[in-house]
């Protein structure tokens, strides 16, 4: 069996303050809430997930804000930057509006294409890119229109101790295929509509430390159950040691460290985050698994309260 993943699944990173986070992703970018739950990890903290109005497989950026949490340093063994795909045309939108947030932007090119690149409230690198692939959001929050908002991944930018070894796993694990070279880079691409294009730095860069403001995983999609066990073990024919799969309510996962440092899941596309909340009413409840609930009351009271909210543009 031939695999080939369809691109990004998610990208989960560490962040500081909460509010901020959902004041940052909801209220200046606009992406839907679409999960308020927990690190099952680590019941103290939150795990936040924002995305497309369904929550789809390569729109959702996933969260674990910690106030007291240390700072990061991006580097080798990260996404470096985490790339969002918007619809031709709507770049200088995104850049007006941006402006009036206050957020820093620098306009860029890599392999022939525009970005516009800033980070956010924790130092977290992004970019913009319009593409024609993808289908438009549906979700509208904050005075964005459908017709400039975020459809999902462009794709990100992987920074490995060993790019060599990372672009083996790319192609050869993975089912990627190489595309372009230019200014520093090689370009992969998945058969995915989003979170389809992956850029490698072809020089390793100084070792990256976990922390706010810094990836801690990429995730790649599987489309079920099934295929997801074809990959635990086409993952270890290529020397890598994947873990058990792991349940995390709205997708199973497995996990493994390719051998540039960064680490990677297999995600499945399958149940999804309408599985114990209605469509209309995604991200508006805390959710916890079932194994949580009798500590419900212990949880919550120890989570601040947060909300999804218009932000007021900033003055001069």
């Amino acid at each position: 069996m031939t695999l080939q993943t369809a691109g990004i699944h998610h990208i989960t990173a560490f962040v500081g303050d909460a509010q901020r986070n959902v004041d940052f992703y909801a209220g200046i970018l606009g992406l839907r809430l679409v999960k308020k739950t927990i690190n099952f990890d680590a019941p103290e903290v939150y795990h936040l997930y924002f995305g497309n109005e369904q929550g789809s497989p390569g729109t959702i950026i996933t969260f674990f804000p910690s106030p007291v949490g240390r700072r990061g340093r991006i580097g080798s063994g990260q996404v470096g930057v985490t790339i969002y795909a918007v619809p031709v045309g709507a770049l200088q939108f995104w850049e007006q509006r941006l402006a009036e947030y206050g957020i820093s932007v620098t306009k860029g090119s890599r392999i022939s294409e525009p970005y516009l690149s800033f980070a956010d409230y924790d130092g977290l690198r992004i970019e913009l890119v319009e593409r024609e692939e993808g289908p438009l959001s549906k979700w509208s929050f904050g005075g964005i229109p459908t017709k400039y908002a975020i459809k999902g991944f462009g794709g990100a930018v992987l920074y490995s101790s060993n790019p060599l070894q990372t672009s083996e796993t790319l192609v050869h694990t993975l089912g990627m295929e190489h595309i372009a070279d230019g200014d520093g880079y090689t370009r992969y691409r998945t058969n995915g509509e989003l979170g389809n294009i992956i850029d490698l730095k072809t020089s390793p860069v100084p070792l990256g430390a976990g922390g706010a403001g810094t990836v801690h995983h990429i995730a790649w999609r599987a489309k079920d159950n099934a295929e997801q066990l074809e990959w635990s073990r086409h993952v270890q024919s290529h020397g890598h040691r994947p873990t058990p799969v792991q349940d995390r309510q709205y997708f199973n996962a497995i996990y493994f460290r390719e051998r540039g440092g960064i680490l990677f899941e297999i995600a499945t596309d399958p149940p999804g985050f309408a599985r114990d909340e209605a469509p209309d009413a995604l991200g508006e409840k805390l959710m916890l698994p079932s194994w949580f609930e009798p500590h419900r009351a212990a949880i919550e009271e120890n989570l601040t309260p947060i909300q999804v909210r218009e932000i007021e543009v900033k003055q001069g």
